[in-house]
């Protein structure tokens, strides 16, 4: 008698295992896709990010583009000879020098 009641404990403690062996793989595998699908939702967050990031950067540079042009155009007319005449007439109240007034110094040409 002692024989059977070991192959039944043995069998019945088998039959309790192997519920438990797939209650275990079916835990280990949903930690698994659910690992899986976190890093996927996590990596497309940050891509999100980074794509907004790359949209505001280039926002920034066309405007810095566009700022670069106004400047230009401002430093064009602010150096033309016209207007730099006109300040030296109206604002500051130059005028050409007369013939008389003008001094030639010899020897002082920049040699090039």
């Amino acid at each position: 008698m002692p024989e059977e009641t070991v192959r039944t404990n043995d069998a019945e403690q088998k039959k309790e295992a192997a519920p438990r062996l797939k209650y275990s793989v079916f835990l280990f595998v949903a930690f698994i896709l659910m690992a899986v699908a976190i890093t996927y939702v996590w990596s497309h967050i940050q891509m999100t990010r980074l794509e907004y990031q790359i949209a505001e950067e280039m926002t920034r540079k066309e405007h810095s583009l566009d700022e670069q042009k106004k400047l230009r155009v401002e430093f064009a007319t602010l150096k033309s000879p016209q207007r730099i005449e006109t300040v030296a007439k109206n604002s500051l109240q130059m005028s050409y020098p007369e013939r008389d007034q003008v001094i030639l110094i010899r020897g002082s040409e920049v040699t090039k």
